[in-house]
């Protein structure tokens, strides 16, 4: 376990970073090469999540260990499931047997799948047996995981009758699904989504295709954060399309209020800070469509001393750990007032930041680079600095780029 120092950040900050591809679309497009050989991927993302997931669809072991890996695990467990002659145990890190997978196994059963849990009902590990699934439909809540769906439409096209998809009650985290569903278009699968359902038709092949993976937009949400804290500050991130599949590019309408600029230039975007915080009192949020940059804007809002009420959070309690009670118990410690439910959080406006203060991370990559930019404001210690390598392996290196 890493202990990193941050001395204060007395510079403006500035520079230029290339940011690896999404691990979102990266995962994504890693099990549907299993389906389609002939697919390439390029600016594939470097995260330790992807490795995994690439080593996992290649590894000939009876038993399969991902680590902390949630989308490793949720599209392991649909992709092994079709996977026929195969039989593997699928198991992760403690943490990773606390946290819920029953609804996704549920629908896999539905469908005709042999899965079984190897220790506790409803939760990691599993023992998946391969087989060939002829039904065609599931119905599943819409306010779980988006990966749990992901799990499911990956796997559709390759379904000898496809996959009609029904939802119960509201669909949250849908940025992500459709995500999924234009990455499958794009290979050329035929499919509809009608108010509560998602048809995908089978697509045994595709011709040869190339796909170039965007950078990731959750990565970026950092140098985001780093420009709402530093006043005159000038980064560029590269490479990003304005017409994003990832939800989290919400990023740039988002921070606009938090006085950072976001222009698109060709393949990349350049952030500038012109310190116009947007006119309120209280910064109100609805993140259920892009949950993962709920930590970098809560600990943004401490570092302005701005009040924040950010709700949709309801799947943040399943993460790596529970973001939630982790956000809450951080900021407490450098001296703020949060308050949270099972999906909301509301961060009191404060003034003062204590320095020095040694930040927990809970094997949770986003709160060790989410609480990084704090340093532009005082000292400050993260514990297990290289959990970052889950997502975002040279975060240390490029964050050293525009600070020091």
């Amino acid at each position: 376990m890493s202990i990193l120092k941050i001395n204060k950040i007395e510079k403006v900050v500035s520079g230029t970073i290339e940011i690896t591809g999404s691990k979102s679309e990266t995962n994504r497009l890693l099990v549907l090469q299993e389906f389609y050989p002939n697919l390439k991927i390029e600016n594939v993302s470097n995260s330790d999540d992807s490795v995994l997931v690439k080593n996992a669809l290649s590894n000939t072991s009876k038993e399969i260990n991902i680590g902390h890996a949630g989308t490793a695990m949720r599209f392991l467990t649909a992709y092994f499931s079709v996977k026929e002659n195969s039989e593997i145990i699928l198991t992760g890190s403690h943490r990773m047997k606390e946290r819920p997978i029953k609804i996704l196994v549920d629908a896999l059963i539905s469908l005709g799948a042999n899965i079984e849990y190897v220790e506790n009902e409803g939760f990691p590990p599993l023992k998946i047996t391969g087989k060939k699934l002829t039904k065609s439909f599931v119905e599943i809540e819409g306010n779980v995981s988006s990966q749990y769906i992901s799990a499911l439409l990956l796997i559709a096209p390759i379904l000898e009758n496809g996959l009609k998809l029904k939802f119960k009650g509201e669909i949250t985290s849908v940025p992500y699904i459709k995500m999924s569903l234009t990455l499958l278009a794009g290979l050329g699968v035929e499919l509809s989504w009608d108010d509560d359902s998602i048809s995908i038709h089978p697509k045994p092949e595709i011709p040869s295709k190339t796909i170039v993976v965007e950078s990731d937009w959750s990565s970026a949400s950092y140098y985001y954060s780093l420009c709402a804290l530093s006043a005159n500050s000038k980064i560029k991130l590269s490479s990003y399309k304005q017409s994003s599949l990832q939800g989290d590019a919400v990023l740039a309408e988002i921070y606009q209020q938090l006085g950072v600029k976001t222009v698109f230039e060709e393949n990349s975007i350049l952030l500038s800070n012109e310190s116009k915080i947007g006119d309120f009192n209280l910064l109100t949020l609805d993140l259920k469509s892009a949950p993962d940059i709920a930590q970098t804007i809560a600990v943004t809002c401490f570092g302005l001393g701005i009040e924040c009420f950010l709700t949709g959070l309801h799947t943040l309690k399943i993460k790596e750990t529970d973001r939630l009670v982790a956000l809450k118990t951080e900021i407490e410690k450098l001296g703020g007032e949060v308050e949270i439910t099972d999906e909301t959080l509301h961060l009191k406006k404060s003034s003062k930041i204590k320095e020095n203060i040694s930040v927990a991370t809970y094997h949770d990559h986003r709160m060790a680079m989410a609480f990084a930019p704090l340093a532009l404001k005082v000292p400050i210690i993260i514990e297990d600095a290289d959990v970052v390598s889950k997502s975002y392996p040279t975060f240390w290196a490029d964050f050293g780029k525009v600070t020091l």
